[in-house]
């Protein structure tokens, strides 16, 4: 199986990134923060406290999560609009901290590339615990100041400086937790995409990936 990883925290750009290679590279994409986005926009719509751990770790081995082109349904209803909100927001690094979160949908992404010839896959643990030995790993990253601008524009019912201190509050925990953290695997090619557009990345890390098949 051939599996590009791409890593790096909100707001550096590598969903957009990560899907526009896809398209290049004519491969499946999969963008793995949203099933965590799922999994806490489910367990808001329950009533659940995302800092229950057994309760919404129960509720995820249940939930039919779907993320393609289309967009992204939990147990078939259309949340590809709600789980970008800011209350999910909110709740998806208490979630994704969850050790029965993570295993459960850690499986479920590594059945999702099982049986694909290649896939490129985003998250924020791709190439250190997802898919290790990956056959190309890339980290992206950003200024803090140009990542919650980027946010920002896309929430716009949030202030910036509300924005910026929620995304400072979740490097701090995704950085921190102890399952899949977010991290840099030694392997991958960074990228620092604060003052890039997103096809000069794309066409970096194309580059990188020739250079490394060969």
């Amino acid at each position: 199986m051939h599996v590009i990883a791409i890593d790096g925290p909100a707001g550096s750009g590598k969903s957009t990134v990560a899907r526009r290679l896809a398209e290049r590279l004519g491969l499946d994409y999969l963008d793995t923060g949203a099933m965590y986005r799922a999994v806490a926009f489910a367990a808001l719509r329950r009533g659940l406290d995302p800092e229950d751990l057994e309760a919404v770790a129960r509720m995820a081995r249940q939930l039919e999560i779907v993320v393609d082109a289309d967009g992204v349904r939990v147990d078939d209803v259309d949340a590809t609009i709600e789980i970008r909100g800011p209350e999910v927001t909110r709740a998806v690094s208490a979630v994704a901290a969850n050790p029965g979160v993570r295993t459960e949908l850690v499986h479920r992404q590594r059945e999702w590339v099982r049986g694909r010839a290649g896939a490129v896959v985003e998250g924020r643990d791709i190439g250190t615990v997802v898919f290790p030995d990956a056959a190309f790993k890339a980290y992206l990253t950003a200024r803090l100041d140009v990542r919650a601008g980027r946010r920002h524009r896309e929430v716009t019912d949030m202030a910036y400086e509300a924005v910026a201190a929620d995304m400072a509050r979740r490097d701090t925990i995704d950085s921190g937790r102890v399952d899949g953290p977010l991290a840099c695997s030694d392997d991958a090619v960074q990228i620092d995409t604060s003052d890039r557009d997103a096809d000069a990345i794309v066409e970096e890390l194309l580059q990188a990936l020739g250079e490394a098949t060969t």
